[in-house]
């Protein structure tokens, strides 16, 4: 139980001085001026107690902080366990309460308001989760699970002596894991005071986890498959090239940050490392300033001259367009075989015309 670090004393101060109500046995409770008079309260709901966690295992593996030791691996390997039971159960809870009992047959709600009961392991979360919740876990995502759990289980209880880097790729699995099941399993499902809240909790979560090499590495290989075929381009948010763009707009695969307006996608992307040396010109279908030569594709890295429009998704090589002489903007390169003054688009040929007739 939580007290005033004080303690209770019998006092003689003025009658200004902060009390409390008296404890048992007469006297006051002396405040100092400044505290409240009631003492702090614990408030981790368990969204936001297993965000708590997984803004632990960040900090403690972020590589742009220090150098990440021996410690730092074991209490994420805590932590990290930690949030996956809280947050797997977080949305058990919202599927229905009594399937957080280890015996979901004995549940009863005074048991469950109290918190009074045996809750479930983590292989019993997640097959529940698949046969009654309906969410896809893939049995290498489940070898994860149950790996990190070993990992926590022994140094908890044993010690743990493993290749730090073994570990921290563990982690980094189970880290990629979570983060998908936030994004898509979680957190759609919060409202209200609850939901912005979580977002602002995320917020350090996400900044975080890009500098953490074994989650970057094993995400981005497991987008790899997702991201084939799609256009992805450099995320101006987590500067991974895994930012699908669609007509006026994308969001990126690895962060989850999206654009929903072309010109603010537009200008970001030139903040990117990938466009450093891009140049804006108005596209030729939409006639919009949103047509970006020097785009960097993840299907083509290799190649910089690409030209991209943000606002409706055309895309071409820098040899199927001709920069117009008079206008400067951007042109089909067929259009030079059309009468004269092959270096200008249609609308510059057309202002010539009278000039010309004269």
């Amino acid at each position: 139980m939580l007290t005033s670090d004080q303690g209770p004393v019998q006092t003689g101060e003025s009658s200004d001085t902060p009390r409390s109500e008296a404890p048992a046995g007469g006297g006051h409770w002396y405040v100092p001026p400044g505290r409240p008079s009631q003492p702090p309260q614990l408030d981790f709901p368990p969204v936001r107690n297993g965000i708590d966690y997984l803004a632990s295992v960040v900090e403690r593996l972020d590589e742009n902080e220090s150098a990440v030791d021996d410690r730092d691996l074991k209490y994420a390997v805590l932590h990290l366990q930690a949030a996956v039971e809280v947050l797997l159960k977080a949305r058990l809870l919202r599927e229905h309460w009594s399937l957080v009992f280890k015996d979901p047959g004995t549940a009863t709600r005074a048991a469950f308001d109290s918190g009074d009961f045996e809750s479930c392991g983590t292989g019993a979360a997640v097959k529940r989760l698949c046969d009654v919740v309906g969410i896809a876990i893939d049995k290498k995502e489940s070898d994860a699970l149950d790996a990190l759990a070993k990992d926590r289980n022994a140094l908890q209880h044993y010690g743990l002596t493993h290749p730090a880097h073994a570990v921290e790729a563990r982690a980094g699995r189970v880290l990629d894991f979570l983060m998908r099941f936030l994004q898509d399993e979680l957190l759609p499902l919060l409202q209200g005071s609850e939901r912005e809240r979580a977002a602002r909790d995320m917020a350090p979560v996400v900044e975080g986890v890009r500098n953490i090499s074994s989650y970057v590495k094993r995400r981005l290989n497991r987008l790899r498959g997702e991201l084939a075929g799609s256009q992805a381009v450099m995320c101006p948010a987590c500067e991974q090239r895994a930012l699908v763009v669609v007509p006026a707009g994308g969001r990126c695969r690895f962060c989850d940050q999206a654009w929903h307006d072309a010109t603010m996608l537009t200008f970001d992307y030139l903040g990117t490392p990938d466009a450093r040396n891009a140049v804006t010109r108005v596209c030729p279908h939409c006639h919009v300033l949103a047509l970006v030569e020097g785009v960097v594709f993840a299907d083509s890295p290799e190649v910089s001259d690409t030209l991209y429009c943000f606002y409706c998704a055309a895309r071409h090589s820098s040899h199927e367009l001709v920069l117009c002489a008079g206008c400067a903007r951007q042109w089909f390169l067929e259009s030079e075989i059309e009468g004269t003054a092959p270096d200008l688009c249609p609308d510059c040929r057309e202002q010539l015309e009278p000039e010309d007739a004269t």
